[in-house]
This record gives C-alpha cells, sequence and structure tokens, in this order.
C-alpha cells in the first residue's frame, strides 16, 4: 500500500479514537505509533529522533518538583489566605481563586494547578454550601488563559518553543500582556454570569470558612522554605534561559535533583506521582505527527494553507489564530499543535512570510481555544474526572453554553491584539 495513504489512514482512525474516549488517549497514541513504525511508514530511528526530549523532559522535572512541593501545604495555604483576603465573601472568593489559578498556571502549568487548586475549589464551596460548578468552569478557563502567559505554563506552548526556539522571556513579553487582559475580562464575563447564584451562600457558612487558620494548612515549613527556593530557581532559569542556552528540559530536571537532593526524599515516590500516561501520549503523538512529515503530507496541508490566504501575511496568522481555535476544540490542543509545528515550518520555507507572529497565533488560538469544550484541553480533562469522582457531573453541552460564548469573545480581543501588534 501507498505509504501515504497509510500515514492518513493511522492518524485519522487514531485520533478519531482519541476524540471518542472509549480507549484511553495513551494507548491509543502509542498503538497509532508503532503502527506508523510496523507499517513501514518511518524507520525507529526517525521516529526516535521526532520525540521532542526537551518537551518531555521539561514536564517530567516541573511533575517531580510539584509533587513533592505540594506536601508542604503551600497550594491549600493560598486557597484559604484567598478566603480570608475576601473576607468570607462568596464572589470575592469566586474571583479571587480564579485569579490565583490563572497565575499558578502561568508560573507551574495548567494541569498541575487544577490538580491542586479543584480539590481545595470543593472545600470552599461545600463550607458555603454553593454549586461547585462555577468554580469548576472557572477553574477550566482561567488555567487555559494563565498558561498561555508563559513558555512552561500550556503543553501547546512547550512545544511551540522547542520546536520555534521561543524563550520563556519571549513568551512572556508576547502572550503575557493578552493573557492578563483575557483573565481580566473573563474574570468579569465570570462575574456577571454567577453573581446572582453565588450571593445565595449562607452567612453563616461564610464565617465558618473564616475561622478555618490558612497556617494550618502548612504542614511542612521546612519542605515549604525548600521548595519556595527550587522554584525560585528554576523561574530565574527560565528566565535567563537565553543567556545560558541551558534548555527547559534541563533547568527542570536539574530543579527537581536539587529538590530531592535537599530533602533526601525516596525518588520512588515521586516518580510514581509523574503523570506518565501524559508523558507517553505525547511520546506516542509525536512518533504519529513524524510519519506525516515522512509522506509530505504536513507539506501538501502547508500549500493548502498558502493557497487558501493568497501568500498574504495578515491573513495567514488570522486564519492560523482562528483555525486553531475551532480544531482545538475538536481535538486536544497537544495534538493539534504538534502537527501544526512542521505545517508553519513548512509555510517558512515556501513563502516569505514572516513565522514569528503565527507562533504567536498559533500559541493563542490553540491555548485559548482549547476552552471551548471539555476534550480541547488536558486541564479540562483533568477538571471533568476530579469533578465526577466527587458525583458532579459536567455536561459536555452545560460546559459550552457557558465556555462558547466567552471564549469567542476571548478570540475576538485576540485577533485584535495580534493585529495591532504584528501588522
Amino acid at each position: 500500500m501507498d505509504p501515504f495513504l497509510i500515514a492518513i489512514v493511522v492518524f485519522l482512525v487514531t485520533y478519531a479514537v482519541i476524540i471518542s474516549e472509549k480507549i484511553h488517549r495513551t494507548v491509543v497514541a502509542l498503538a497509532g505509533a508503532i503502527l506508523m513504525i510496523l507499517l513501514g511508514v518511518v524507520h525507529q530511528e526517525a521516529a526516535i529522533e521526532g520525540i521532542d526530549f526537551n518537551t518531555i523532559g521539561l514536564l517530567i522535572g516541573m511533575m517531580v518538583v510539584v509533587g513533592i512541593a505540594k506536601d508542604s501545604g503551600m497550594f491549600q495555604y493560598v486557597a484559604l489566605q484567598a478566603a480570608k483576603v475576601a473576607k468570607g465573601k462568596p464572589i470575592r472568593i469566586f474571583l479571587l481563586l480564579g485569579i490565583i489559578t490563572a497565575l499558578f498556571s502561568a508560573l507551574l502549568d495548567n494541569v498541575t494547578t487544577v490538580l491542586l487548586m479543584v480539590p481545595v475549589t470543593f472545600v470552599i464551596a461545600n463550607n458555603l454550601k454553593l454549586n461547585p460548578k462555577p468554580f469548576l468552569f472557572s477553574a477550566i478557563l482561567l488555567s487555559n488563559i494563565g498558561g498561555a502567559a508563559t513558555l512552561i505554563g500550556d503543553p501547546p506552548n512547550i512545544i511551540i518553543g522547542s520546536a520555534a526556539g521561543l524563550s520563556f522571556n519571549d513568551f512572556l513579553m508576547h502572550m503575557g500582556p493578552i493573557s492578563a487582559i483575557l483573565t481580566l475580562a473573563t474574570a468579569l464575563m465570570l462575574y456577571l454570569l454567577y453573581r446572582k447564584d453565588l450571593k445565595k451562600a449562607n452567612p453563616d457558612a461564610s464565617r465558618k470558612l473564616l475561622q478555618l487558620d490558612p497556617r494550618k494548612a502548612i504542614s511542612d515549613v521546612p519542605l515549604l522554605k525548600k521548595s519556595l527556593f527550587v522554584l525560585a530557581l528554576i523561574l530565574v532559569g527560565f528566565i535567563t534561559h537565553g543567556a545560558t542556552g541551558l534548555e527547559g528540559a534541563t533547568i527542570a530536571l536539574a530543579g527537581a535533583a536539587l529538590l530531592l537532593l535537599l530533602t533526601m526524599n525516596d525518588p520512588e515516590k515521586h516518580l510514581h506521582e509523574v503523570e506518565w500516561t501524559t508523558i507517553f501520549f505525547f511520546a506516542g503523538l509525536f512518533v504519529l505527527v513524524v510519519g506525516l512529515e515522512e509522506v509530505g503530507a504536513v507539506h501538501m496541508l502547508a500549500e493548502g494553507m498558502i493557497e487558501l490566504t493568497h501568500g498574504d501575511p495578515s491573513t495567514t496568522m488570522y486564519a492560523v489564530l482562528w483555525g486553531s481555535a475551532l480544531f482545538s476544540a475538536i481535538v486536544d490542543n497537544i495534538p493539534f499543535v504538534a502537527t501544526m509545528i512542521p505545517l508553519i515550518q513548512n509555510i517558512g520555507e515556501l513563502t516569505s512570510i514572516p513565522l514569528a507572529p503565527l507562533w504567536w497565533a498559533l500559541a493563542l488560538g490553540a491555548d485559548i481555544g482549547g476552552n471551548l469544550t471539555l476534550v480541547g484541553a488536558s486541564a479540562n480533562v483533568v477538571v471533568s474526572g476530579m469533578a465526577h469522582k466527587e458525583g458532579h457531573k459536567l455536561g459536555f453541552f452545560e460546559y459550552m453554553k457557558v465556555a462558547v460564548p466567552m471564549t469567542i469573545v476571548a478570540l475576538i480581543i485576540c485577533t485584535i491584539y495580534v493585529g495591532i501588534r504584528y501588522t
């Protein structure tokens, strides 16, 4: 059979099964990757070379660091302190938790942030005797928006940064301002939507919440100090990446090694806590994309986009922004971005269109477009699963009813932003 046809069929079938959620996406991605090799689409050596170990190393390093740091209780402390700052008022707590989620997502990553913040959200919502769904929808929307601000905030950014040679500072300068604007705009829309529901909280419940002492959430002060020290060093490493030449994976793994040394913890426990299913999903995904590159499918897509936009830089940029948002809503934004990167690189080879605006349009479209559906981004799936365990099923269309209007407004703001900044 024609390798081109095999690659397309394997890729499309793999994606279809991932979307269906009938089989775990990691299993499907690995199976698709193996088929690409067994059916002769890509050689084993090329497949291994195509796996971006900078992305994988960065994720593993940060997962180990955060896994150790969370045992200190620092994240629970921040959430309870927010309740104190908000004086127990549900609307203020709601907005503060959302902004904290956005900030943590930028400094850590959105999946890790929701894993740490959602349990605290349930504690607060239960104490206030409120429906937790507004808090959960806020966590999803603002974690993805906040994660857009930095290189490490959202997995698509890590992939784009690695492929395009963009540093932590590059993302902060280009994506930070729009992320801040979208955080405020989305928080305002959430406030307007839920202010009446949040006013129904029992005053006695608010008083009880205020009685909780945030300081008691800190279970290990020495670990807290060590964790903050290492996190600070990692952030400095990311910020100075351009000067030192150290890649994100090296910095994150060095931070993980240092924190393990400082705590003298058994690494086995913390390595068990690494989301290996996510790591292997990435590996399978990279091989699938290598298969498409090998048969020239990505090159054909690039030519098609150039023909559609007639090679006009502005039109191409807007097409990438809105196209990325739409496709990221249908499939997880991680595999979509992995597919788009070689396409944009091909556009650069075939035309004189500057690539920098296209990278930022891709990052914005994927990060913000991931908010459109419950399967649009990894953080969405994580929150949905955690909610289900707590007896609160998030309906697919129930979520879209809230998310779609807000995301469209956010994308319009993004369109204006890239139009002003890059044209």
